[in-house]
């Protein structure tokens, strides 16, 4: 067999992109402690698996479609006063995850892996999947330097921010579609259930070694690539699943991390 093998070069070219991508945004949620926003558009994705398969259309263009429309409904409730928005997103949290299985078990024909949808196959990233990171990507990146300034001012203060000027609604909304967007091509890598940690673990890891918020995001993208490095080898010698390896040795790197963080405060 020829070394390195496609589905191997695959794997790697989609994990380490999605690592890139997924820095910027990882950070963001860090700082505005929004995880469990991100949970419940993950969730919410496997309504787009179960579209996606009774049309018999592109899966990741179906999971696009339903995370941003989730994302959409998330910002409506944002405005409303009747409920806490963590109670909302309680709400929405259990029930997409509870009605996509649901939808998913019911449809008719060839039965579904579902495993392969909650915890991804990075190793089944086909060329079509390549092309949806590629652009996908370069526009949640693009966008992203866009709303920079303002989302690093609303993080940082957001009363401050709102009083000099920052519109606070339009960044967060545009932001939330991002999400929406970058889980929806992570899905089919690390799955529903691992891709919050994909996108939270490397920013996490960051936190405690640098010192400046575009310092933060480089080294979220450097431990993202080489957690993605040590999880594909793992896997490929171990015969492991490939998404959650890069996830726990994206983990063992944050450990490392926080001891390093906590050494340089002595």
């Amino acid at each position: 067999m020829s070394w390195p093998e496609p589905f191997f070069v695959r794997a790697l070219i989609a994990a380490t992109a999605l690592a890139v991508i997924a820095a910027p945004l990882g950070c963001v949620i860090i700082w505005r402690r929004m995880a469990y926003v991100g949970e419940t558009l993950a969730q919410a994705s496997l309504l787009g698996v179960a579209l996606g398969l009774a049309l018999q259309i592109n899966l990741t263009f179906a999971v696009v479609v339903a995370a941003v429309v989730a994302a959409m409904v998330l910002i409506a409730f944002g405005q409303q006063r009747l409920l806490a928005l963590d109670s909302v997103l309680g709400l929405m949290h259990h029930a997409t995850l509870a009605l996509g299985i649901i939808a998913i078990s019911l449809l008719k024909g060839p039965s579904v892996d579902l495993m392969s949808f909650l915890f991804g196959d990075v190793f089944a990233v086909t060329n079509g999947d390549l092309v949806w990171v590629a652009l996908g990507g370069g526009l949640v990146l693009a966008v992203m330097a866009m709303l920079w300034k303002p989302l690093l001012r609303l993080s940082i203060d957001p009363d401050l921010a709102t009083a000099e000027g920052v519109d606070p609604v339009l960044p967060k909304a545009a932001f939330d579609i991002l999400l929406a967007v970058t889980i929806a091509i992570a899905m089919k890598i690390v799955g529903v259930l691992l891709v919050m940690a994909f996108l939270i673990v490397p920013a996490v890891a960051a936190r405690p070694v640098t010192r400046t918020p575009e310092a933060m995001v480089l080294v979220a993208a450097l431990i993202g690539v080489l957690g993605v490095v040590m999880g594909l080898t793992l896997s490929l010698l171990h015969d492991t699943p490939g998404g959650p390896s890069i996830v726990l040795a994206m983990t063992i790197l944050a450990g490392i991390s926080l001891m390093i963080g906590r050494a340089m405060r002595r």
